[in-house]
């Protein structure tokens, strides 16, 4: 979003006709409405900026959206709503600050304001910084609800920490822009860089949002790595520090869904259980708990044991409820040769398919196409390997 469209949007007479428009739906009714609003004397550029809103507030909201039903108040540029933290899960990191009594944070790289708007809903001042004036002056706009939030413009590393008890901070590592932007993958150019980051928390209690498949090498041993899963996907690393950071503490598998929060922890990377016979159920884990490889604990708890040497299979001899992962009834084996597998399927009448891989070189979509199914059974297949065996598993979700 270039700065002419911002201040096209922030009139009141651009927040008026954003707020009046109906709901974003398809290309078709975004058509005739670019018509009506022309034909109403709205201006190219006016009717493109709250038409482009409109656009960004369904994709944020609802159900699947980051920001639920706060969207339809909020501003976004699209590419600080890709790089958002998803509300729930912003409002994990608020809670950490608020229980270890923090009243003060600064949010440097705030970006349109997501963490910032967490912190201030429970209450705690917040400093919100962002180096990019539009998306500072979007912040402005999201967090004004928030009497206690204030958004500056500049630059995290020139920025006095000592004016706040805590730092949030979530570098940017990506380049600078609104959309399209390219990831920076050397940590020494992003914004503040890593250095700058591990430095400060050294001083103070800092909370840093990373991706989730930061090299594991770089984390400090003073941390508490926290791998976040949300909806069944795991959407960040986040390195706790100071007070921020539980005793005793420093891997952490958290995941959130409709089923609420569970969290798995551990004072250490957990040593795997043996490979051992494949019984009556697999379970795949959370990839939160795959990255915090505290799979060994996952398959304690289940009273499990490994299938083969580097697979992130767990496989029990009886079913277990767990939040912390997929499971399936293993209903047979079958041939693992394509031509034979073709043949069996059939035979079943499954034509619908559900196909997992692990520890294979096997591309789902292309085997799907060729095993040209029919039926109207359908299964999950699991490919992957059992003792250092490829093997072929028929099974049905718990």
């Amino acid at each position: 979003m270039l700065r002419e469209e911002l201040l096209e949007l922030l009139s009141p007479t651009g927040l008026a006709l954003l707020d009046s428009l109906p709901p974003y739906e398809s290309q078709r009714d975004v058509v005739k409405l670019v018509a009506a609003l022309r034909a109403e004397g709205h201006s190219p550029a006016l009717v493109a900026a709250v038409l482009t809103q409109a656009k960004l507030r369904a994709k944020a909201g609802g159900p699947a959206g980051k920001f639920g039903d706060f969207a339809g108040r909020m501003l976004f540029t699209e590419a600080g709503l890709e790089q958002a933290t998803r509300l729930p899960v912003a409002a994990h990191h608020a809670a950490r600050y608020r229980d270890a009594g923090i009243r003060h944070v600064a949010d440097l790289g705030c970006g349109i304001g997501g963490d910032a708007m967490a912190l201030s809903a429970l209450g705690l001042a917040v400093t919100a910084l962002d180096r990019d004036e539009v998306t500072a002056a979007i912040a402005t706009y999201n967090l004004a609800p928030f009497p206690d939030a204030v958004v500056e413009q500049g630059d995290a590393e020139s920025f006095d920490i000592a004016r706040a008890e805590a730092l949030w901070l979530d570098p940017a590592r990506r380049t600078a822009g609104h959309s399209d932007t390219r990831r920076l993958t050397d940590a020494d150019d992003w914004s503040p860089s890593l250095d700058w980051v591990f430095n400060a928390a050294s001083r103070m209690p800092v909370g840093v949002k990373l991706g989730p498949g930061f090299d594991r090498e770089l984390i400090p041993g003073s941390a508490e790595a926290q791998w976040v899963s949300f909806g069944g996907q795991v959407v960040e690393l986040v390195l706790w520090f100071g007070a921020l950071a539980r005793p005793g503490i420093a891997r952490a598998a958290l995941v959130l869904g409709s089923g609420g929060a569970h969290e798995l922890t551990a004072a250490a990377d957990s040593a795997d259980e043996p490979v051992g016979e494949l019984g009556d159920y697999l379970y795949e884990p959370d990839g939160a708990v795959i990255r915090a490889r505290l799979i060994g604990d996952l398959a304690r708890l289940l009273g499990g044991r490994m299938i083969s040497d580097g697979i992130a299979y767990i496989t029990a001899d009886e079913a277990r409820p767990t939040p912390f992962a997929q499971g399936f009834r293993i209903v047979e084996r079958l041939p693992y040769h394509e031509k034979e597998l073709k043949a069996a399927l059939r035979a079943r009448g499954i034509g619908a398919l559900e196909i997992k891989k692990r520890g294979v070189d096997v591309d789902p979509a292309k085997l799907r196409t060729r095993l040209a199914l029919r039926g109207r059974a359908s299964a999950t297949l699991i490919l992957t390997r059992v003792a250092g065996r490829h093997t072929a598993l028929l099974a049905e979700r718990l």
